[in-house]
């Protein structure tokens, strides 16, 4: 297949142009000069170096594209404008509430993978997408990232610089559009292209500095990063923001603002530069090579769950068991996590598939946007494990996960106040609050070792964003192994026809409700409990009719802040029932070092103050 002449890309650049001015102008909102800067790079990579079938974009055998930097879509847009995928029409509904064309990219398009937008993320999902394309399915296709030279300032850019690294992302190229300015002023370090050569060489990289808008440089520069086999590379671009935009190339004050009254006489300006008479000629290449579908439905644990009802087992060791367990049932099954696998356990899969775990190290952000990255294109069930509390600092990747629909499961170890002597900085108690809040997620909270394995199996098959909560300290079995569990239903662990009130409990607070329950017992007074297992969604229509069917009295126990967490989900559940009364017992102020038992009594969570919260809401105090 004849390549598309330097002469053709230019123009198709220049067209690129034009499609970003005019679709931003009548939606009166969006990035020309951010998209202008990019231009020439796009041009490049979809009418030259990319191999894949435009007609079914996301097929695994095509190379992959990650705008990191969102707000270039309207040029993204353009790109497939002149492939034909979509209309030029559609492209001037830019923005607007019934085209799927958004500001920045959503998967709601077919020929895009991951939201972006949020900066400072696309380069770790490229880094998953990579991985999976030399690890896992050992293809050639090569995975491509444009970054903005002003989200280089994120840290998480630089966790995902350090991963590429690490694992020798050969088939990764990282384009940095250098444009110099950002938001408000000058990026960090300008138009000094050393710096990032710098920075990113000392790490490893292969670093290749060009013109940005120069044809030949960037073709030549994409060469040279296909037959760099050792590391991974970066083409570090000079670019002008607003290029060929006369009065407003390189200066301030223009980024994310439409050309408004300049539009007509930049455009007629940018179309004289355009040298071909009709539409440009070019040949997209094909993929290397055929990668074959993969099939990641109905994945089992292998073998089911065999524990002992009583038997003390901790659900963080029942996670990995569960995980070794799905990936000896299908070996699509991949773990992460970040330098604590041998406290979630997730370690437990490298036993029998050591290629299937990926160390991510201290780098919590990058490790979910390389989850998100492995998971695109149903390649592998990506499972990203750490401590509870250490998810929190990469709400915004798994906030951007449930905008890219991906398909991910996290779990978070150590939750609550019952890891005890470690401390409050260690201690996860805002965790299900921040999932809750995550469009689409799951939320499992397994109760026993028996629940937590079958909340693994769940989450493999659930589509969406999924979190599942686990202990550090071992809880009693109270399942049998041949239950049923389901999203959004609740289980019934013990009641009787005389319960007085409803008490709901998950991981630790099961066990101590379980206890309590012993002395209420030979006290005359009858509670039943109930197991929520996914406390999103909530099985309202359970808690409500076993509500009414205890005397409307519901005590919900947790080992979490009071905000946000299971009691108000349970509030929320009935609120629109009149006559429910609940309590909630919570972690209520900060926590501090100590042994388990003495916090939970501190925070009047432990069998005894259960005890006492019952009888007082029985006697209605």
């Amino acid at each position: 297949m004849e390549e598309t002449s330097p002469e053709a890309l230019q123009d198709l650049a220049h067209l690129i142009r034009i499609h970003s001015i005019e679709s931003t102008s009548a939606s009166k909102s969006g990035h020309p000069t951010t998209c202008s800067s990019c231009c020439e790079i796009l041009s490049v990579l979809f009418f030259r170096v990319m191999r894949y079938n435009k007609n079914c974009p996301k097929d695994p055998s095509n190379d992959r594209f990650v705008l990191s930097k969102g707000h270039a879509a309207p040029a993204l847009y353009a790109c497939w404008v002149e492939l034909g995928v979509i209309t030029k029409e559609e492209l001037l509904k830019l923005r607007h509430i019934d085209s799927d064309l958004e500001g920045h990219p959503t998967p709601r398009l077919k020929f895009i993978d991951v939201g972006t937008g949020s900066l400072g993320q696309g380069l770790a999902i490229a880094c998953g997408m990579a991985h999976v394309g030399k690890y896992v399915d050992r293809a050639k296709f090569r995975v491509y990232c444009v970054l903005g030279d002003g989200e280089c300032a994120e840290g998480s850019v630089w966790e995902s610089v350090a991963f590429a690294v690490q694992y020798n992302l050969n088939n990764l190229c990282v384009v940095i559009d250098v444009n110099r300015l950002g938001q408000t002023g000058e990026t960090m370090y300008g138009h000094c292209l050393y710096q990032y050569e710098k920075r990113l060489e000392s790490y490893g990289f292969n670093c290749l500095c060009v013109d940005g808008h120069d044809i030949c440089e960037l073709i030549e520069a994409f060469q040279c990063a296909e037959q760099t086999k050792d590391r991974p590379t970066c083409i570090i671009a000079k670019t002008f923001k607003g290029k060929y935009f006369e009065g407003i190339e390189n200066k301030p004050g223009w980024h994310g603002k439409p050309l408004g009254d300049k539009t007509k006489e930049i455009v007629a300006s940018i179309k004289c530069r355009i040298k071909a008479c009709g539409k440009p000629e070019f040949n997209v290449p094909k993929p290397c090579s055929t990668v074959c579908p993969v099939d990641l439905c109905n994945i089992k644990l292998c073998p089911p769950p065999d524990y002992k009802k009583g038997e003390m087992v901790a659900t963080r060791t029942a996670y990995g068991t569960a995980l070794a367990k799905l990936g000896k049932s299908n070996n699509r099954v991949v773990a992460f996590d970040a330098d604590v696998s041998n406290s979630t356990f997730s370690e437990y899969i490298k036993k029998d598939l050591p290629d299937n775990f990926v160390e991510c190290y201290i780098a919590e952000q990058n490790m979910v946007g390389v989850a998100v990255g492995a998971a695109c294109r149903n390649r592998v069930c990506a499972f990203a494990s750490t401590f509870a509390a250490f998810l929190t600092r990469a709400f915004d990747q798994i906030r951007m996960a449930a905008i890219s629909k991906s398909n991910i499961n996290l779990c978070g170890s150590h939750c609550g106040i019952s890891i005890g002597h470690d401390g409050p900085s260690q201690m996860g108690l805002e965790d299900i609050a921040m999932f809750r809040t995550i469009p689409d997620c799951t939320v499992f909270y397994p109760s026993d070792a028996v629940s937590a394995e079958r909340a693994v199996q769940l989450a493999a098959n659930t589509k969406g964003v999924c979190y599942i909560r686990t202990t550090r300290s071992p809880t009693a079995v109270i399942h049998c192994n041949t239950m049923e569990f389901q999203v959004g239903r609740a289980v019934i662990v013990q009641k009787s026809p005389c319960d007085v009130a409803l008490v709901i409990a998950a991981g630790i607070t099961m066990e101590e409700t379980m206890e309590a329950n012993k002395k209420l017992c030979c006290d005359g007074i009858r509670t039943r409990i109930m197991d929520l297992f996914t406390i999103k969604p909530i099985d309202k229509e359970a808690i409500v009719c076993n509500a009414k069917e205890c005397g409307c009295k519901i005590l919900v126990i947790e080992d979490h802040y009071p905000e946000g967490g299971m009691g108000e989900a349970v509030l929320a559940a009935v609120a629109d029932q009149k006559g429910i009364i609940v309590k909630i017992a919570a972690v209520e102020g900060l926590p501090k070092s100590g042994e388990t038992k003495a916090l939970l009594k501190r925070f009047r969570i432990d069998s005894t103050s259960i005890y006492d919260h019952v009888t007082k809401l029985v006697k209605g105090c």
